[in-house]
């Protein structure tokens, strides 16, 4: 992180940036098959910010759309030069935006609020037991409610 609260994330070759001021809404661990094939890797890990923290972006990208299994699009923007993926725009969610988290390049990054897609976790894959872990799509929060009844 910077001095004035800002993070950056870049592809491989580092023509493609993005910085994003504060801190992330969410960090999500994805098993599902999508996210396996994207990555390249047995899960992806994205930081969730809103899009009004997207302070800057550099460079060239290229976009592929996808519908994902909710049915809803989500469309990769990665580099045309290296490949990476860099962020990508859920539509389930068109007021964020998610960005890798390995794209930091920063160790220290906030650990992971969730793992989701679970049922298609390689089964070698061991989580910390304080990440709540759901088979498929995280369920929203459940309303709270005050009084005794």
């Amino acid at each position: 992180m910077t001095d004035s609260n800002q993070r950056t994330a870049a592809c491989h070759c580092g023509q493609l940036r993005i910085t994003l001021a504060g801190e992330p809404a969410l960090v999500s661990m994805c098993h599902c098959l999508a996210c396996q094939q994207r990555t390249g890797s047995p899960f992806g890990v994205t930081a969730f910010f809103s899009r009004t923290a997207i302070a800057e972006r550099i460079g060239e990208d290229t976009s592929y759309r996808r519908v994902a299994e909710s049915g809803r699009a989500v469309v990769s923007h990665f580099c045309p030069r290296c490949g990476s993926t860099l962020f990508w725009e859920p539509e389930m969610f068109p007021d964020r935006i998610g960005v890798a988290v390995g794209a930091f390049a920063d160790p220290s990054f906030p650990a992971p609020h969730r793992a989701v897609w679970t049922s298609t976790k390689h089964h070698w894959v061991e989580l910390p037991a304080e990440i709540p872990q759901y088979d498929g799509p995280a369920q929203p929060p459940k309303p709270q409610t005050s009084g005794t009844g």
